[in-house]
């Protein structure tokens, strides 16, 4: 009979991990009470500390152009029909 795959949620590994960051707890026990392997836990560590830049990332910049973009297109779009109407 083959094992079934486990899945644990985005807030289930942040709270391991912040948890093991914190130094509470060593990445053996901490492993073991949650019934996971301390590769998978030392594995959730490394991806979580190699994207904690993102969490700093200015996203409202790039917001503000793609609304800029989208408005321009809307006004490109309202200068032909009025160009249309006007040719009527």
């Amino acid at each position: 009979m083959s094992r079934q795959r486990r899945n644990f949620s985005a807030k289930f590994k942040s709270d391991l991990v912040i948890e093991l960051l914190k130094g509470e707890k060593d990445l053996n026990s901490l492993a073991t009470e949650n019934n996971i392997q301390p590769n998978l836990l030392r594995n959730w560590k490394k991806e979580f500390l190699n994207n904690a830049s993102s969490v700093f990332d200015d996203k409202r910049e790039e917001n503000l152009k793609d609304k800029l973009a989208e408005e321009r297109k809307e006004k490109a779009e309202y200068a032909k029909k009025v160009g249309q109407l006007t040719m009527q």
